[in-house]
């Protein structure tokens, strides 16, 4: 019985001791997530925005070993 008393007496102190000393808590980060929210976006910009001098827009030019050169899809 003398065990389990002291279990949850060391139990209590550690809850206790971190309900008082936390100062990092989760609640702290979301007051600033609305203005966070807006400013971003879940888009990347791919690289090929414009049409390169051998592929057309939306592709680049690729070359593999053994395979050659070709155009490929930017978002691939």
């Amino acid at each position: 019985m003398r065990k389990v008393a002291f279990a949850f007496a060391a139990a209590a102190l550690m809850l206790l001791a971190g309900a008082l000393g936390a100062e990092a808590t989760t609640g702290a980060g979301t007051l600033g997530l609305r203005a966070t929210a807006q400013d971003f976006s879940p888009v990347e910009a791919a690289g090929c925005r414009t049409a390169g001098p051998v592929c057309r827009l939306g592709r680049t030019w690729v070359c593999r070993p053994l395979r050659g050169c070709w155009c490929a899809r930017c978002w691939r």
